[in-house]
């Protein structure tokens, strides 16, 4: 298949209720640029109608791809699966919920074009605008996160879990054959390997809002995403990212 030149890459899982309107207001606001592009919905073994709610928009626009797990195997692996198959010289990906509006690229994709190699969407930095907080337990979890974060893996990033992430495509092939995360933690893999291989990372202010449907188990998830951290470190330390 011929390469475009923009690929949205979307993980879902049980996202009825949302994906509809994410993927209207993505696909409207891409049909209006002057470029090419692909929405690419990975499906994540949605036990609810979300596969079907893609497949029925997808009938009536040709830019929606679908690619479906058959069964639940975690947004690291779909964001990667989707990552992969993409057909874009420049490749996001952005959560189902859309909390950072699609309008957001118009700040994010000029660094590609002009020397980074990946751009990272941020909530933290001077510029961002957040209009919808997340629960106050939820802020001091991802500061603490983010903290062990910058103390074991990766310094000077100050916002790895906001996802709204984009490569340039030769980064991506070479960077997420690499990535085995499949939970939450994906996203510091992604960026440790960018940062481990030398590709320019840019963290770019953007306007977020948090969606009071969100999966993420405080508890249970981030005791993953820090058993998570401790992999990729004993990965590195054993050659498996040479």
């Amino acid at each position: 298949m011929k390469e475009c030149f923009l690929s949205i890459v979307i993980p879902a899982y049980n996202e009825e209720k949302r994906i509809l309107p994410t993927l209207d207001k993505i696909c409207t606001y891409l049909s209006k640029q002057d470029f090419s592009y692909e929405v690419i919905v990975v499906d994540d073994g949605s036990a609810d109608n979300t596969l079907h709610v893609v497949k029925n928009f997808a009938c009536s626009d040709n830019h929606v791809v679908i690619l479906a797990n058959d069964l639940n195997n975690g947004k690291g692996y779909s964001v990667r699966k989707g990552m992969l198959s993409a057909r874009g010289k420049y490749v996001f990906f952005t959560d189902a919920d859309l909390s950072t509006p699609i309008e957001e690229i118009e700040k994010c994709l000029p660094y590609l074009t002009n020397g980074y190699d990946v751009v990272i969407g941020s909530r933290s930095i001077p510029g961002s605008n957040i209009t919808i907080r997340q629960p106050w337990y939820r802020e001091k979890m991802g500061k603490i996160f983010n903290f062990m974060v910058d103390l074991v893996l990766l310094k000077g990033i100050t916002d790895t879990q906001c996802g709204f992430k984009g490569f340039k495509k030769e980064v991506v092939k070479t960077v997420f054959s690499m990535c085995s995360i499949d939970g939450f933690s994906f996203d510091v893999e992604a960026l440790y390997l960018s940062r481990k291989l030398n590709f320019k990372i840019k963290e770019v202010p953007v306007r977020w809002e948090n969606s009071a449907l969100s999966k993420v188990n405080p508890v249970r998830h981030s005791l993953q995403m820090f058993n998570d951290l401790i992999r990729i470190k004993i990965k590195d330390f054993k050659g498996c990212y040479r």
